[in-house]
């Protein structure tokens, strides 16, 4: 008797282990998460006039498919990006985004805002 006691014991235990490893860890996903379109336009300098990315937030990070951009997208919307040796920051809230950026071209300083929106 005691040892059915224990091979049950043991049986249930293997099926809850075996459950929590089909599941898998849980994804430490942000409410930012998704495929977003980002516009840059450029207010001073010879920078390109607006340029376009479609970008991914995953996790609270920032990419790019085809273009240099990485960064991150902290939990309250706080945007950080780098791209083609320019910065960005700015805030990102519910579907749409906004902020500043500055760079440069040729050695001449570049600067301007962008707008994201949640594809």
């Amino acid at each position: 008797m005691r040892l059915a006691r224990i091979r049950t014991l043991f049986v249930l235990s293997a099926m809850a282990a075996g459950t929590s490893l089909i599941a898998g860890p849980a994804s430490a996903q942000t409410p930012y998460d998704g495929l977003w379109q980002v516009t840059f336009v450029t207010k001073t300098g010879s920078c390109e006039a607006t340029a376009r990315y479609p970008v991914t937030v995953a996790d609270g990070r920032v990419t790019a498919a085809g273009a240099p951009i990485s960064g991150t997208v902290g939990s309250s919307g706080a945007v950080r990006v780098s791209f083609s040796g320019a910065s960005a920051n700015g805030h990102l809230s519910g579907s749409a985004g906004s902020g500043k950026w500055n760079g440069a071209s040729g050695g001449i300083p570049c600067s301007g805002h962008w707008e994201a929106s949640r594809q």
